[in-house]
């Protein structure tokens, strides 16, 4: 387990934030994680699941951010599904 540094950018926010994951978190965990410094700041909460997507392309839930490839800094974009 392992800090690893990720861009993150809420769907619907203006703010690509910088975002400390573990190398072994899902990429439910990623979601939550990014979506705790927008939602309900500047981007309004849904009763709705999250998806990451990494270059456009949706990334499994259950993948971790070694298994999904991610490199350091690599931008995930977070939204309502």
């Amino acid at each position: 387990m392992a800090l690893f540094p990720l861009q993150g950018m809420f769907d619907g926010d203006f703010v690509l934030m910088l975002v400390p994951v573990d190398d072994q978190d899902t990429m439910t965990q990623v979601a939550e994680k990014v979506a705790y410094h927008a939602v309900g700041h500047r981007v309004p909460a849904q009763d709705r699941p999250m998806q990451v997507r990494h270059k456009s392309a949706p990334v499994a839930p259950d993948a971790t951010v070694t298994s999904a490839g991610f490199g350091p800094m690599d931008v995930v974009e977070v939204g309502y599904v």
